[in-house]
């Protein structure tokens, strides 16, 4: 992943590679584009990225999300995912959500849990796939000279008071 160093004139508007382009469109739909955010170019790739998300929701359990020289592991969240120790799913919507790991857990224990879990194999086939893909991800990047892994935090906000549990029979 190639960084982008920032040269004289005007700042870069996206973190990766683009150029200008000119269109005609018609006033409804730069006026719905205006509606997504008052920049059309950001509007337009802001739609576009958010249709690539869907067809990713419906067709991988895991898969890698890049943005500029980042990327993060997309996952469909499966209770065999839930269960591992230190895991907590964050949801992105399109039934899509985020890995975070609870301090002091790390990827490589989480890699262990996921090939332990594979192989007790008390598992559905949708969360065998979406743990295998999750540790392919996880291993080959561990193997590759061009890319590396990195922890981030997550700030979450949590409420004080229990949740309350809905009563049985009502």
């Amino acid at each position: 992943m190639k960084a982008i160093r920032p040269g004289p004139g005007r700042p870069p508007k996206y973190d990766r590679p683009s150029r200008p382009v000119t269109m005609t469109l018609p006033e409804d739909v730069l006026a719905r584009l205006a509606a997504v955010d008052a920049d059309l170019g950001r509007a337009i790739v802001r739609l576009v990225e958010r249709k690539v998300t869907a067809r990713l929701s419906t067709s991988e359990p895991a898969a890698i999300a890049n943005y500029g020289n980042h990327a993060v592991i997309v996952v469909t969240p499966v209770k065999a995912l839930r269960r591992l120790v230190g895991v907590e799913l964050i949801p992105i919507g399109n039934g899509r959500a985020l890995i975070s790991l609870a301090h002091p857990h790390s990827i490589a224990q989480l890699e262990l849990g996921l090939r332990d879990v594979l192989e007790r194999g008390d598992v559905d086939e949708l969360e065998r796939e979406t743990l295998e893909k999750i540790a392919d991800i996880l291993r080959q990047t561990r193997g590759s000279r061009a890319v590396s892994l990195a922890e981030r935090t997550i700030i979450v906000l949590e409420s004080k008071r229990p949740r309350r549990r809905a009563l049985k029979g009502n």
